[in-house]
């Protein structure tokens, strides 16, 4: 449903529903608020909770549920933000298509390609606009990233190293869970996909074959994974290009998005780049001015530009510009095909996928 303005009314905000109140929920609802076309007007969780100290907490008139269904039914509700266990995405997407909701899914999508084939028939049929929490594609690092790739500073790329450093230990309060292999699934899926999802929205989608392989640290503060919670994959595409993706979310160390980009005309690394256009010193880096995604703290995540942009894109009735569910689609492919590839010992080659 889009909303429409006039030049003699303000435009209403979008009503939107959040589904689970945990951690990332705390950070969806003051983001929504945040922007200029939607408020959050619904909580649906398994708790119970107090619908006026939320109200007073976020600043828009919130009602409680403890029904999905429920609050579905509410006609005046535009959108939800899907914010519980991955395990719960499929079910919870597809009832909300099948509402006629728009739709914000918090990261990963599912944890199967069956399930993603699921979710995508439900959302093709309803033809619901989608939002998917990659939010990292609208942070200033990889905005900036991008634009020198776009201006041709770096030329035409021919490799590309990003990786995920971020140890989710039992100082998270996800760790009791994220620990499980049915609701964290794999290093990638858990945390590491926003690195490799950055890949493939600085080389291309056009991914050929996969090879991974996986490990998990010895340390005893990460023996209750069920999951090998250390990656490496080698990505190959169809226009030659090569690409490297480690996801470790068993390290000891300061969060670290690395970020590492070669091409004809220079390289990037990280917040540095040196440019044969600029006839700069090729023996030292010129320094980008841009904010670093340095924390995984979801309050740190640059959610409000994402959902500016999603609720724009919803008024004007156009898919969200790049991280709609078309494009963390693929993500998630690339991701179920690293997968495999480290379960089997062999690659997968994209065409492989059923």
């Amino acid at each position: 449903m889009a909303l429409h303005s006039y030049s003699s009314k303000p435009m209403k905000k979008f009503n939107v529903g959040v589904v689970g109140y945990g951690w990332v929920a705390t950070a969806h609802i003051p983001a929504i608020n945040a922007t200029s076309l939607a408020q959050v007007t619904a909580v649906c969780s398994s708790r119970p909770l107090d619908a006026t100290e939320l109200s007073r907490k976020y600043g828009s008139d919130i009602t409680t549920y403890d029904s999905l269904d429920e609050m579905l039914a509410n006609p005046e509700l535009h959108a939800v933000s899907i914010c519980s266990y991955p395990y719960q995405h499929t079910a919870q997407v597809i009832k909300a298509a099948r509402a006629g909701k728009h739709i914000i899914i918090e990261k990963p999508l599912c944890l199967s390609l069956k399930d993603l084939r699921a979710m995508q028939a439900a959302i093709e049929k309803a033809k619901v606009k989608t939002c998917v929490c990659f939010e990292c594609r609208y942070s200033s690092q990889f905005l900036v990233t991008k634009a020198v790739i776009d201006q041709g500073l770096l030329g035409e790329l021919h490799y590309g190293e990003i990786d995920y450093y971020h140890g989710i230990g039992p100082w998270y309060g996800q760790f009791r869970w994220n620990t499980r292999k049915d609701a964290g699934g794999s290093a990638l899926l858990t945390a590491g996909c926003h690195a490799l999802d950055a890949l493939l929205l600085c080389l291309g989608t056009d991914v050929e074959e996969v090879t991974s392989y996986d490990t998990k640290s010895r340390s005893k503060i990460f023996k209750p994974y069920e999951y090998k919670t250390s990656s490496v994959t080698i990505l190959k595409f169809k226009s030659g290009r090569i690409g490297k993706c480690a996801a470790i979310v068993d390290c000891l160390q300061p969060y670290y998005f690395h970020t590492h980009l070669v091409g004809s005309h220079g390289s990037l690394l990280d917040n540095k780049f040196h440019s044969a256009k600029l006839k700069s010193n090729k023996n030292a880096w010129s320094t980008l001015s841009m904010k670093m995604l340095d924390s995984g703290e979801v309050s740190d995540h640059p959610y409000t530009t994402q959902f500016e942009a999603f609720f724009n894109a919803l008024a004007a009735g156009k898919e969200m510009p790049l991280t709609s569910f078309g494009d963390a689609a693929r993500t998630h492919e690339v991701i179920f095909a690293a997968d495999k590839s480290a379960a089997t010992g062999k690659p997968v080659r994209m065409t492989a996928l059923k």
